[in-house]
């Protein structure tokens, strides 16, 4: 099993807690770090908008990508939110270990 990296932007902190909260509790994640005081810069409808954000790392797995998803959509303040996983390159693994144990596909481990 391969650890996954998903990177999502909040607009404020309570949104990033309040997140990373329901995904860790659902095993969609086996961690969520918070970053705050991002800036972002990008084009939204026509216009380019400069925002000041927080980031989300989420560690999880490739198998509940699609609920963590689902669950990010069901959550998120904004219509299109953030949703980029990277593939872990390397993993120490007593990390890989505990995160495995961690994250729960459909109600069974990983």
């Amino acid at each position: 099993m391969s650890a996954w990296v998903v990177l999502i932007t909040t607009p404020d902190e309570a949104s990033a807690v309040a997140l990373a909260r329901a995904l860790v509790d659902a095993h969609l994640a086996a961690c969520c770090n918070l970053i705050p005081g991002i800036r972002s810069i990008y084009h939204w409808q026509g216009e380019r908008c400069e925002e000041s954000e927080w980031l989300l790392i989420a560690k999880t797995t490739a198998a509940v990508w699609p609920q963590l998803v689902a669950e990010v959509h069901k959550r998120h303040p904004y219509t299109t939110p953030e949703l980029i996983a990277l593939p872990a390159a390397a993993v120490a693994e007593p990390y890989l270990n505990w995160l495995v144990e961690t994250v729960v596909v459909s109600g069974a481990h990983s």
